[in-house]
């Protein structure tokens, strides 16, 4: 079945675009494109979408409130399963909007100058229970989690990780996408998701982000 997404924002020239993007895609399919905060709260219950993308100021509830809203309902009704998975995507990188975000309970948040295939690979990442953040907005904040004298030592693997794991991770907390660091080692997509999974599962991460937040905290991602 194809990945069901519905589009909120109140620029019709940013929906039409999005729509375009993710319907060049054979595994992705737009329900709809609405206007407000109001519209994406209907369509989210009464079409079911696997992911809505908001953005954060548009009338009516603004996307970071539709964003609480949803997750309470999630909470209150989990016949749902926790659908719709939310990425914000929005011109305002601001501190505060992301971690009020990912702390509502979005799983992703872009900035709408990212490019096509970070827009795809956010609604994928997204379906699939993962999360992603604009390169730029998780170097910012992760670099704020470098090691520093007195902090509680990082987590250790329950195996230590492989050259090539170790050599992913870098690239990952370094903001590049999986298809990015495909072509940086020179291997194949599936190859560098395979890698993600084991250190995942070595970390007992829940995505992406922890794994670039401990590439930061233990140094790796800061060595040469």
């Amino acid at each position: 079945m194809p990945i069901s997404v519905v589009i909120a924002d109140d620029q019709e020239m940013v929906r039409t675009g999005f729509r375009m993007i993710l319907e060049s895609q054979p595994d992705i399919e737009v329900l709809a494109d609405v206007t407000d905060g109001d519209a994406a709260l209907e369509a989210a219950e009464r079409l079911r979408p696997d992911v809505l993308l908001l953005d954060i100021r548009m009338p009516g509830p603004d996307g970071l409130e539709v964003t609480r809203r949803l997750a309470e309902r999630a909470a209150d009704q989990p016949e749902l399963h926790g659908r719709p998975k939310i990425v914000i995507v929005t011109t305002f990188d601001l501190d505060e909007y992301v971690h009020a975000a990912l702390r509502n309970g979005a799983c992703g948040f872009l900035l709408k100058d990212a490019s096509p295939a970070l827009l795809v690979e956010g609604v994928r990442a997204a379906a699939a229970g993962d999360a992603l953040v604009s390169p730029a907005i998780t170097l910012r904040l992760l670099r704020q989690r470098t090691p520093t004298t007195g902090r509680a030592p990082a987590r250790q693997p329950a195996e230590p990780l492989t050259d090539r794991e170790e050599q992913v991770v870098r690239a990952l907390a370094t903001g590049r996408t999986n298809a990015e660091i495909a072509d940086a080692l020179h291997v194949s997509l599936s190859t560098v998701k395979t890698h993600l999974a084991n250190v995942q599962a070595k970390l007992a991460a829940r995505n992406r982000v922890e794994i670039a937040a401990w590439a930061w905290e233990t140094g790796l991602a800061t060595e040469e």
